[in-house]
């Protein structure tokens, strides 16, 4: 095993708990304000939210769903597999890959999912970027499976930005933390630009 692949070993037993245990204090020192639609769908749904704004959403999924029921579109890299390991302590599940990279695979059992009556979590500018960009998994996915999109963001008072691609937000403790979901979102005839502007557009409401 070289070094680098003993530290990365070592931060994934160790990050994800630190990491769950943050995430836990910002948002319970927080002064929270949620935003929802009116229609909360019963059937499955696909949430996207941009990649650098991941952090809180497992709070937001909470208030549609009293039991959580969803798998999260996650990538294989070292990144994705600290953030999978974090979201399983939020009992939520993962689908491993992205949809740049073995996107058939990976768009097929995201589909299977749907019908087995999963949500699915998904970050459309992700796993690398460009940053505010919707690639075509998302509309590919709500097509095949007629499932609406309801989109996510987190608008927190206080922040910090990492100088990543996405330029990742970590919410400061004892802000407060703007929840906001759209209305349900059907691409359904769509052609696929036509679909990527209307979920760009929505995504970047309450973005900042």
């Amino acid at each position: 095993m070289s070094r680098k692949e003993f530290f990365r070993s070592i931060a994934l037993v160790v990050v994800p708990p630190i990491g769950t245990l943050l995430i836990r204090f910002i948002y319970l020192s927080s002064k929270k304000r949620f935003h929802l639609p009116e229609n909360i769908p019963e059937d499955p749904v696909i949430f996207a939210f941009w990649h650098g704004d991941l952090l809180m959403q497992p709070y937001l999924y909470y208030k549609f769903r009293k039991k959580p029921y969803a798998q999260m579109l996650i990538s294989d890299h070292f990144d994705g597999k600290i953030i999978a390991k974090i979201i399983t302590y939020f009992r939520l599940g993962t689908i491993h890959g992205s949809t740049t990279r073995n996107a058939v695979k990976v768009l097929i059992n995201a589909i299977r999912s749907l019908k087995a009556g999963y949500d699915i979590g998904i970050t459309p500018d992700g796993p690398r970027g460009p940053r505010h960009e919707v690639a075509d998994g998302i509309i590919m996915m709500a097509q095949k499976t007629k499932a609406k999109v309801i989109v996510f963001s987190c608008v927190p008072s206080k922040y910090t930005q990492l100088g990543s691609w996405d330029r990742f937000t970590v919410p400061k403790p004892f802000g407060t933390l703007d929840f906001y979901a759209s209305e349900p979102l059907t691409l359904e005839g769509m052609g696929f630009e036509e679909a990527r502007a209307l979920v760009k557009e929505k995504l970047l409401v309450h973005d900042f």
